[in-house]
């Protein structure tokens, strides 16, 4: 575990794909008995995208420093919450990424009266919006405590060749997803964007690279059609009920074995895309493009990764400004349904 962290794990039944028995991990920045934790006012929650886990202190510290409690959600099959036997972030419905979620939101509810921002990045950015918009038909998101959505090079749309987000595509995908869901349709790399990250090869960062390889973790059918489905979804528009900030590199590079040449850019999305569909995210969204910055704009060169956090905290104050003097979440569900 890292260093001055804890974390909770959620026990969540077997997997409806078969892969045995799920559980989720909420990690938290210092323990939540702590004095600090019934005081803060604001809390995040950070979902992670696909290949990868919670490990980015540094953007933890910063957001603390802004004063909110901070939580990661390992998600099922991903980081410390991966099972011997399963496939590293397989699902075939993002939806069931729901109960987690909720379970994390009522395991801070339960820490402290804090509103929560929930922060997503990548297929995390994906998943959140999803579940934010299904929540707000459910009841409302300031009823559950959600006050606002930080997204991160979230994944609106399928990069690659126009082909590829063709009805014919789609509809291979479909069929193929649900008698063959295990074909890869991918298979890791040999280098590319992940070697711009580790410290082991030429980036600034530190995590495990069993959980975050370098060349990434196969894509398969079943998984990318779940992908697609959530992405069409986004597309007739959405509304999370609270208003949100995307940030995102300001330019696309191609994806080559060299990190000298992809160090200031976005190598694994198309930052056009994001652009495109971010207004389906809902109704008060405030876009940024970030200079320079990767696929993960806190991940970046230490110039783009300070224009991100300079843009964050901006957005953060106008955040909080935003909703002074508004009641806290409820503390009415004492998170009593995951386990230590």
């Amino acid at each position: 575990m890292l260093p001055g962290y804890w974390q909770r794990t959620f026990e969540l039944g077997p997997d409806p794909d078969g892969e045995g028995e799920l559980v989720a991990t909420l990690v938290s920045r210092g323990h939540p008995d702590e004095d600090a934790a019934h005081r803060a006012r604001d809390a995040v929650l950070v979902v992670h995208g696909f290949t990868d886990y919670f490990f980015h202190t540094e953007l933890a510290d910063h957001l603390a420093s802004q004063g909110f409690r901070v939580y990661a959600l390992d998600l099922h099959k991903c980081g410390r919450s991966h099972r011997d036997g399963q496939t590293p972030h397989f699902t075939t419905d993002l939806a069931r990424y729901d109960v987690e979620l909720e379970r994390a939101l009522a395991t801070v509810a339960a820490v402290s009266r804090a509103r929560v921002l929930i922060y997503g990045h990548s297929a995390g950015g994906l998943i959140t919006s999803l579940w934010l918009d299904r929540l707000r038909r459910s009841g409302g998101t300031a009823r559950a405590g959600v006050a606002g959505l930080v997204l991160n090079s979230p994944w609106l749309d399928l990069q690659g060749h126009a082909l590829l987000r063709s009805a014919p595509t789609s509809a291979a995908l479909s069929a193929l997803g649900r008698l063959r869901k295990h074909t890869v349709v991918r298979r890791p790399g040999t280098g590319g964007y992940g070697t711009t990250l580790h410290r082991d090869y030429d980036g600034d960062f530190d995590y495990n690279l069993t959980w975050k390889p370098i060349g990434g973790f196969p894509v398969k059918v079943g998984w990318i059609h779940a992908i697609r489905r959530g992405q069409a979804r986004l597309h007739r528009g959405l509304d999370v009920g609270v208003p949100n900030l995307i940030l995102r590199s300001d330019r696309s590079v191609r994806e080559v074995a060299d990190p000298a040449a992809i160090q200031r850019g976005d190598a694994v999305l198309d930052v056009t895309q994001i652009a495109r569909w971010a207004g389906c995210i809902g109704n008060r969204t405030t876009i940024v493009p970030i200079t320079d910055a990767k696929h993960d704009v806190f991940l970046s060169v230490p110039e783009a990764r300070r224009q991100a956090y300079t843009e964050l905290d901006r957005w953060l104050q106008w955040y909080r400004t935003e909703h002074r003097g508004e009641c806290t979440a409820p503390a009415d569900n004492d998170g009593s349904d995951g386990h230590g």
